[in-house]
């Protein structure tokens, strides 16, 4: 309808009440008294005598704004009571369980054990009680062909909005990881991990642990919980021998080159071997043995180096201290590199980075003297990274780069 009145294909825009159109005193201010004028809509709310032809009229809408967001906000805070209060008894009010179990037909704020999903999640703490880790079960299953939770809610028609992310249907790490973790599999309530920020955003924030809802006994345990904890000791055994959990340089952008996907990071800790970290394509990893792409490995500590010597080399011949010879096809790539920069120095302000001076040319040179270019501008200045196959011949790889300037 907005974006037909934006066209203006009609001049009238007529409701029983305001409320019915908004009840957010932002879009009374932004539609009703901002655009509509400009687009030759008139706005009629019979129900509250609302006319925008009618001069004089427009505190009257102003204050059936008000109160319509106050009502919103009031019914907002009891909903969130209600469900408060149901989560403090232990009541589910999930839209749909975790993988493992399903809802009970006759009664909506109870779960109960889906015997075929649970056997799957019983299989998964077994291997890793076994010492298998969270890669090697999710190709374990991936090459048995059991659909991830996804999709096995999708088979089922237990959901349509929140679809798989590919059409593989594919278990990853990621997955068995929130697994391997989840309390609710020993028969214990948790709700509340997150919260809107406000009842005007759907926004979600994390909600500490301690301020979480913990009802035991609510529903028949999948795992026991000796079992439980002793995954939750393993795990954390070979988190300490795999390394830090820091995010590295380049997390989030590099991309295969030939599907398109994110490439995951997997390090090797053999014993008696230098821990040595690889980039490799994540479908690759999550297909078991179908192989739907190839492994396009790289050396993270290779690569990292060669993305911080391209990011030095721009920024150095974007500001060499001769600016006269600076050519005029230069002079376009320094001007959207000194956007890029001037935001990240704004949005960097309070952590104390190195190049935090107020002129451009002295952050430029002290970043030259980094020995690791910061995450924080990597992600700024490049879009993606896409690794190609390597030639087994020559050993060649190809790397591209795409820039946000």
């Amino acid at each position: 309808m907005l974006a037909a009145a934006k066209q203006k294909k009609f001049q009238i825009i007529l409701c029983k009440s305001q409320s019915r159109f908004t009840r957010d005193m932002e879009l009374v201010e932004k539609y009703i008294h901002g655009m509509f004028p400009i687009w030759g809509i008139r706005f009629v709310a019979v129900a509250d005598n609302a006319d925008t032809e009618v001069k004089g009229s427009k505190k009257a809408r102003q204050i059936n704004g008000l109160v319509n967001e106050w009502y919103l906000e009031d019914l907002s805070e009891n909903v969130r009571m209600v469900f408060d209060l149901k989560r403090r008894e232990g009541q589910y009010i999930g839209g749909f369980p975790i993988y493992g179990y399903r809802k009970d037909s006759a009664n909506k704020n109870r779960i109960v054990i889906d015997p075929e999903a649970a056997e799957i999640v019983r299989r998964i703490f077994q291997w890793s009680l076994e010492g298998y880790g969270k890669q090697h079960i999710a190709a374990m299953l991936n090459d048995a062909g059991v659909p991830n939770p996804a999709r096995y809610k999708e088979e089922r028609g237990w959901t349509c909005s929140n679809p798989s992310k590919n059409d593989y249907g594919l278990w990853n790490k990621t997955t068995i990881w929130r697994i391997l973790h989840n309390e609710m599999y020993t028969g214990v309530m948790v709700q509340g991990r997150r919260k809107k920020v406000s009842y005007k955003s759907k926004v979600l924030i994390d909600v500490p642990k301690e301020q979480w809802y913990q009802v035991e006994g609510t529903h028949e345990a999948i795992i026991d919980g000796e079992t439980f904890d002793a995954v939750q000791q393993n795990l954390k055994l070979r988190s300490k021998t795999d390394g830090s959990s820091e995010v590295h340089l380049l997390s989030g952008l590099v991309k295969c080159m030939d599907c398109g996907g994110t490439m995951s990071k997997t390090t090797n800790c053999q014993k008696g071997r230098p821990r040595t970290s690889y980039l490799r394509c994540k479908l690759y990893a999550d297909s078991g043995k179908t192989k739907l792409c190839a492994r396009h490995s790289i050396r993270l500590d290779k690569l990292t180096d060669l993305v911080s010597e391209r990011i030095r080399y721009y920024v150095q011949t974007c500001y060499k201290l001769e600016p006269l010879d600076v050519q005029p096809n230069r002079d376009t790539r320094r001007e959207a590199l000194e956007q890029r920069l001037a935001k990240i120095d704004s949005e960097l302000a309070d952590q104390g980075k190195p190049w935090r001076q107020s002129d451009l040319m002295e952050r430029a040179k002290e970043l030259l003297k980094l020995e690791t270019v910061p995450r924080e501008l990597a992600a700024a200045l490049v879009e993606k990274i896409e690794i190609g196959k390597r030639n087994p011949d020559t050993g060649e790889q190809q790397v591209r780069i795409t820039w946000k300037f």
